[in-house]
């Protein structure tokens, strides 16, 4: 196989999983922005840094706060970088999915009236992350089976 002057094989068409992952995390950063827009924000002069007391609504609908929208910029830049190589894809996509499965399941464990709901949380918000989870997980794990980890193509495993 040919390799440029790094050793590395040459550049082609990136592999859809990278370009999902990177999609899913433009998204993540839009949304973090739009969470400090006053009028797509709802109540934006009732937004906290942190806390359930927040009242402000994303698209009138998602609770967030100061600490909700970095996260989700936060979230977004991590996942544009990790995107950028195809190991790092699949890993923002399932890694990602499952941790929100995780938020999914914290959401409805606790008492959304105590500081244990610090991002805050509401019901939209709840349903918006196990979608969030399965889809992410769904693609992570099965988008691109047909292209490698990231390892080189000229040889694999199964040979000797």
């Amino acid at each position: 196989m040919a390799r440029d002057v790094r050793g590395r094989p040459p550049a082609g068409p990136r592999p859809r999983i990278q370009a999902v992952a990177a999609a899913v995390a433009a998204v993540f950063v839009l949304l973090g922005v739009l969470g400090f827009i006053p009028g797509i924000t709802t109540h934006y002069d009732d937004l906290s840094f942190a806390g359930h007391h927040s009242e402000a609504k994303l698209l009138g609908l998602f609770q967030v706060s100061i600490l909700h929208n970095a996260l989700h910029l936060l979230f977004g830049l991590v996942g544009l970088v990790l995107a950028r190589r195809l190991a790092g894809a699949r890993l923002f996509l399932a890694g990602g999915g499952a941790v929100y499965l995780g938020l999914w399941l914290y959401g409805f464990a606790i008492d959304r009236e105590t500081s244990a709901n610090f991002v805050p949380l509401n019901d939209a918000d709840n349903w918006l992350h196990l979608f969030l989870g399965f889809g992410m997980l769904a693609l992570g794990l099965l988008l691109s089976n047909d292209v490698g980890t990231g390892g080189r193509l000229d040889s694999p495993l199964d040979r000797p």
